[in-house]
């Protein structure tokens, strides 16, 4: 990391040597409107790729020049770089049109011959999930619409059958098969309604577990396996729209709050020609236990599973019999605390064995489990972290992941052997100091390689490993680093802040463009603080890093300290040591932190701190102006929960307990047991029409703060979600509103000692 500080201000150094103290001219100077409204900043992603079998090629959308427009779908052969365009814009128009279709996401048939199309896609909870589907039989040219007479943008999920003749889809919350070349279609399910959801997700599954596809074609082709959610019984909520008609339109959906009644999921196989579902006879309460994950195990007979107790402190992976429903449990892991789902559970040498990521040493790290349980043999050990799972090479005998051995705030890629032989293998380049990600197909040396720094855009390339050798570059952001090269930027910092008791803290630190160490600083925290994420990576910050950037060359000082609990790659016991305790040790370890900082950096003036967040960090701000209020003085609270009893049972249960077992935990994590205590300017910013953490918390704060007589802001955005950024000018608005609180109540720039 000291060669990455080093680096930075040497570059940094570089840059701001362009620019007198003061006179900061405008092509130097950030504005919002330049990085919200002109997209001058936008970041060149290279998305959208779909690997071929075997990974010697990929595919992607992208725009046409021909005098149609739209998109055309291009392959690239990995190796020669040759592009090739197999399907033009002109065959993607339906007829009786005449433009083409949008290509939202595409996917091929495992022979190659058909292409899925989904397009006029439709936003359901935070994805654009909802849509149709067009199937394209590239060698006749045919394009079909699948779905019958159904009702425009109502598919969601359609997936090609193995043998590439039918494709599956849901539809009202029922399971459909069709045959794209007869046009018949089969229902499978016919329970499907407003409760009763088969083949995807309610609210609270696709939010907690990432789980939007709810059904699995066997491997032959002759059944599919689905879940089932059953949401009756579970609390409604109500998101109240007063702006889009004369009267109030009413949004109602399950969301199960802390404690109350979960939905009821099971798992069920049926015949792809149609026929009565087989029920898995998964023991225990339906409502009490969580089937996070599932898959056929390598063969058409067995279903793997992953399932969860409501403490979600025990994972068992379970094989179901698909002609009897029988079950039974083959490993099982465990923890004090919490155990994750694991998602990159691969079968390997012919479905005799299986991947497995647990934390049962102390450290994150991928496992080789026997498919009847009784082996288990670690692949990675040593005392650091896998990062990320990035592929199994089953036929050469690898395993391929992210980690950072030598400091927690980097990431680069590592090849072991799946035997748990030799040591892991750094292929990564030395000399690339920061973040590196990687996608890459199985069994395949290709990779598309993305490697970015702190203050440094991404650069994207197809490399061949394990040599690692860049055979081109995809994406250089060449325009965004010759804008950023003309911006003043003052020193940054990548460093390590120690609170006590032998806790050190990773950070960074923006200073201004005339940074001057003999003044004092007003200084802004920027903090997410719960387990779900991180905010301290020697990576790309993209628009929050341009934010701040701003705000430096106003004369801010902007900081970010990532306290114990966040995912950062430390161990076991740097995560789960907030277990039952969320939003009490985080924000004592972020108080410690800037008394610390306070001390070691004389030029921060403590008269002037402040600290902002978003969703967990909106929680955090309000958790340290409330508990903390000689510390800092203003505060930037987004889209929070200010009692934790009001979030979901999956999130909150998982990283507390039950409520009823940890009462104190609950009502001393939760930011609202504090807000008497208010000295300092709060801002409250808020969507009504956030499904996640819900306007609620807003309001039960509002009447909080007005019983105690403390003054405050507050912004809601009408109908606006977690997100913040529907409808015209809402993001520039948010950032100009911010701005300005800032500049009224935290003034920028320099003062004397």
């Amino acid at each position: 990391m000291k060669q990455a500080i080093v680096a930075l201000a040497v570059l940094c150094a570089t840059l701001v040597g362009c620019h007198a103290p003061g006179r900061i001219d405008e092509r130097a100077r950030l504005t919002l409107g330049r990085i919200i409204s002109d997209g001058e900043f936008e970041v060149e992603q290279f998305g959208g790729v779909r690997w071929s079998e075997g990974g010697e090629s990929f595919t992607r959308a992208e725009d046409s020049d021909g005098d149609l427009g739209g998109q055309e779908i291009v392959r690239y052969d990995c190796a020669t770089g040759a592009r090739t365009v197999i399907v033009p814009a002109a065959q993607l128009v339906p007829a009786d049109e005449s433009e083409p279709l949008h290509v939202a996401n595409h996917a091929f048939s495992k022979d190659g011959g058909q292409i899925l199309i989904f397009t006029n896609t439709e936003r359901v909870w935070r994805y654009e999930t909802r849509g149709d589907y067009w199937v394209l039989d590239l060698a006749t040219g045919e394009l079909k619409q699948l779905g019958g007479d159904a009702e425009a943008a109502t598919l969601m999920f359609a997936e090609f059958s193995p043998d590439g003749r039918r494709v599956a889809y849901v539809r009202q919350n029922n399971l459909y098969v069709e045959d794209f070349e007869t046009g018949d279609i089969t229902q499978l399910t016919t329970d499907g309604s407003e409760t009763v959801i088969n083949g995807t997700f309610d609210w609270v599954y696709e939010e907690e577990f990432g789980l939007r596809r709810g059904f699995r074609w066997s491997p032959d082709g002759q059944r599919i396996a689905y879940w089932q959610i059953d949401t009756e019984g579970v609390g409604k909520f109500h998101l109240v729209n007063y702006t889009d008609e004369l009267y109030p339109q009413v949004k109602t959906f399950a969301y199960p709050k802390v404690g109350e009644t979960n939905p009821a999921c099971r798992v069920g196989v049926v015949s792809a020609q149609g026929g009565e579902t087989r029920w898995l006879a998964l023991p225990g309460d339906q409502r009490d236990n969580y089937v996070a994950w599932m898959d056929w195990a390598e063969n058409p007979t067995e279903i793997v599973l992953q399932r969860l107790n409501r403490l979600q402190n025990t994972n068992q992976v379970m094989l179901g019999d698909a002609d009897t429903g029988e079950v039974r449990v083959i490993f099982t892991d465990q923890d004090s605390a919490w155990v994750d789902v694991v998602g990159d559970l691969h079968w390997i040498r012919d479905g005799q064995a299986f991947t497995w990521i647990s934390e049962r040493d102390g450290w994150r790290h991928v496992y080789v489990v026997s498919r009847d349980g009784q082996k288990v043999r670690c692949v990675t050990p040593g005392n650091y972290d896998v990062v990320d799972f990035v592929s199994v090479d089953d036929e050469r005998g690898h395993l391929y992941f992210t980690a950072c051995p030598e400091d927690p705030i980097e990431s680069y890629l590592y090849r072991a052997p799946l035997d748990g032989g030799a040591v892991a293998e750094r292929l990564s380049p030395a000399e690339q100091v920061g973040t590196h990600g990687y996608r890459k197909q199985s069994n395949s040396p290709w990779a598309i390689h993305t490697f970015s720094s702190f203050g440094t855009p991404p650069v994207t390339e197809l490399v061949k490993l394990p040599e690692h050798n860049v055979v081109r570059t995809l994406a250089d952001n060449m325009a965004l680093r010759e804008k950023l090269a003309l911006t003043a930027r003052g020193p940054a910092e990548l460093f390590r802040i120690d609170i006590g008791s032998g806790v050190e803290l990773d950070g960074w630190c923006i200073k201004p463009p005339n940074f001057n160490p003999r003044k004092r600083y007003p200084l802004l925290f920027h903090v997410y603080g719960e387990p779900a994420g991180r905010t301290v990576r020697n990576a790309w910050g993209g628009r929050y890093y341009l934010w701040h950037l701003m705000l430096a060359q106003q004369g801010y000082l902007v900081m970010s300290v990532d306290n114990r609990g966040t995912t950062a790659p430390r161990g076991r016991e740097w995560r789960k040591c907030i277990y039952r305790q969320v939003g009490i040790l985080a924000s004592a370890d972020q108080a410690a932190a800037t008394r610390a900082i306070c001390e070691r950096w004389p030029y921060v003036d403590r008269e002037r701190i402040g600290i902002w967040g978003w969703s967990g960090g909106g929680s955090m701000s309000l958790n340290a102006i409330f508990r903390y209020p000689k510390l800092y003085h203003t505060a930037m609270a987004i889209a929070f929960v200010c009692n934790q009893r009001y979030y979901d049972t999956i999130y909150q249960e998982r990283y507390m307990g039950l409520p009823d077992d940890n009462p104190e935990g609950y009502e001393y994590g939760s930011p609202i047991t504090y807000a008497h205590q208010l000295e300092g300017n709060l801002l409250l910013i808020y969507g009504t029409g956030d499904d996640n953490c819900h306007y609620q918390n807003a309001e039960v704060l509002v009447n909080k703060l007005v019983a105690e007589n403390k003054r405050f802001t507050i912004m809601p955005y009408p109908n606006r979600t977690h997100n913040l950024d529907e409808g015209p000018n809402t993001s520039r608005h948010l950032y100009e509103l911010m701005t300005w609180f800032l500049n009224e109540n935290l003034p920028p720039g320099p003062r004397s000692r």
